[in-house]
């Protein structure tokens, strides 16, 4: 009797566990659909409260910076990039890349600077407020966007990353009128679009006499199929047009994810690897990209860079720069990518 019930058992026991995953699992895409992050299409934010005002006269600079959420320096990989791992070992290790990143964004002294991937409230980061961290640095107020926003990321499934909150931040002593969120196309669908990145344009005026320096913080979509980044690109470039025709000075910078024509491309190291998109030669009249191909802005997290003696590296941090605006140099500042996977630009820049 006890033969014929035992099998009996087992199956019921596996069908309860069965059950009770799947019952697990589609709550946690309930709970994901319900607490995804949904900006409107253009939310005013808090701008900077600076009280410089600019002056067309005088020379002015910009530094972009992709700060890696002060997590992507030397020492890591990035399982997204072909790595394996999902954050640093420790808090240590978070605190003193952001200590190196706002030494260096100190000693470049711009007026303004565009930073992308700063994290607010992140596991990954282990909950360091980075913006006030880089405001306290500088001495200087700033805008903030969210981007990234998920109570919880499911992936990898070996080691999730769990909750994300990141965004762009903008800080300068310049009075600044007015800033905005504006949204991206998101190219992802549910249940990804859920625990993915929002993207967004973090857009800040800054008053000279009666036009204004549009200031663009972005950070492009990175791994879509490429309709993604074709679709926001399409915006900014839009969006770029309407301020121009305004007669406005504009300056969009940062990481595009993607190669500029005409810049120096480096050849993919191996099959598989991740590779950028190509701006299209296409911009509106009265653009004109700038960047600095002498040196690589971006490198792969495939390996840690450190005692890596063959990285693979890319051009995709600049600017797009309108025509009343001069500029007078642009530059990638060497950092030895110990902080961050990318380096930062600075451009000099007057007003016509």
């Amino acid at each position: 009797m006890s033969r014929t019930k035992k099998p009996v058992r087992i199956w019921k026991v596996l069908l309860s566990v069965v059950l009770a995953a799947v019952i697990l699992l589609v709550g946690a895409f309930l709970a994901l659909t319900l607490t995804e992050y949904k900006p409107k299409d253009v939310e005013a934010i808090t701008p900077p409260k600076g009280s410089e005002a600019a002056d067309a006269a005088e020379t002015m600079t910009v530094v972009i910076f992709n700060t890696g959420y002060a997590a992507l320096g030397e020492n890591a990989d990035f399982f997204m990039d072909g790595g394996t791992t999902t954050m640093p070992e420790d808090k240590s290790e978070v605190e003193t890349n952001l200590a190196g990143i706002a030494a260096t964004l100190k000693e470049l002294d711009a007026d303004i600077y565009m930073l992308q991937e700063v994290d607010t409230n992140s596991r990954r980061t282990f909950g360091i407020d980075e913006a006030a961290y880089y405001a306290e640095a500088l001495g200087m107020p700033m805008s903030y966007a969210l981007n990234y926003s998920s109570v919880f990321v499911p992936f990898p499934l070996s080691d999730m990353m769990g909750k994300v909150n990141s965004g762009l931040a903008t800080f300068t002593d310049l009075t600044v009128s007015s800033s905005e969120r504006i949204q991206l196309p998101c190219p992802f669908s549910w249940p990804v679009r859920c625990f993915n990145l929002k993207r967004c344009l973090l857009i800040n005026r800054i008053p000279v006499g009666d036009k204004e320096l549009v200031m663009i913080n972005l950070h492009l979509e990175a791994y879509d199929s490429g309709e993604g980044k074709i679709a926001q690109t399409k915006m900014l470039y839009d969006l770029l047009s309407e301020e121009l025709q305004k007669g406005n000075y504009v300056i969009a910078g940062g990481d595009f994810n993607q190669t500029f024509p005409g810049a120096y491309f480096y050849e993919p190291k191996k099959d598989g690897n991740w590779m950028p998109g190509t701006l299209e030669d296409t911009l509106p009249e009265g653009f004109s990209f700038v960047f600095d191909d002498t040196k690589p802005t971006c490198r792969l997290l495939d390996v840690p860079y450190k005692g890596n003696p063959d990285p693979q590296y890319y051009i995709i941090d600049g600017f797009i720069v309108s025509s009343n605006i001069t500029v007078q140099s642009a530059e990638v500042i060497e950092t030895g990518f110990v902080n961050s996977d990318h380096q930062p630009v600075k451009l000099v820049f007057t007003l016509d």
